[in-house]
């Protein structure tokens, strides 16, 4: 997957759809869900790679959310569970941790709905420098092995793509 199929695939339509719950579509919710994806999968893998295992790990999607981690929060947070529990029911994806978990491997629209969700429930306003994205990301997705030396470039490229739309 390249950053700007995602982008126009994924990240837009998502967006779009969460405007009906009244979350904006805006470039620093592009860039930073398109980082994020960069950073968690590099774009390559929808399932965790476990190293010596393949993709085997307990994560999905390119945004790599855990059934009882991110899928179970975005599905029960009091600020956006309505708005999850809807749009499962409108993609037909069942809601319930275990079923967000098991659609969003394949469904990028669905996967990138529940990560702008899960950046939604952060107090602070959507990052515009790779600084605050990375302390806005780990917040968020609370990474077991952060990679800070990856973040920039994931940042980087994602300005890019985003600028160029």
């Amino acid at each position: 997957m390249t950053p700007l199929r995602l982008l126009n695939s994924a990240i837009i339509p998502a967006l779009q759809e969460l405007h009906y719950c009244g979350i904006p579509d805006t470039p620093d919710a592009r860039r930073f869900l398109l980082a994020i994806a960069l950073q968690e999968s590099a774009l390559s893998h929808r399932r965790q790679v476990i190293t010596g295992a393949g993709e085997t790990g307990p994560a999905a999607s390119f945004w790599q959310f855990e059934s009882g981690g991110g899928c179970k929060g975005v599905l029960t947070h009091f600020q956006i569970a309505s708005c999850m529990r809807r749009l499962c029911a409108e993609f037909n994806v069942s809601a319930t941790p275990q079923g967000l978990w098991e659609a969003m491997r394949y469904h990028d629209i669905i996967a990138a709905i529940a990560a702008r969700l899960l950046v939604y429930t952060l107090p602070d306003k959507l990052p515009t420098t790779p600084e605050e994205g990375w302390v806005q990301y780990i917040e968020a997705w609370r990474p077991g092995k952060p990679h800070p030396h990856t973040w920039t470039d994931a940042w980087a490229v994602a300005s890019t793509i985003v600028g160029g739309q």
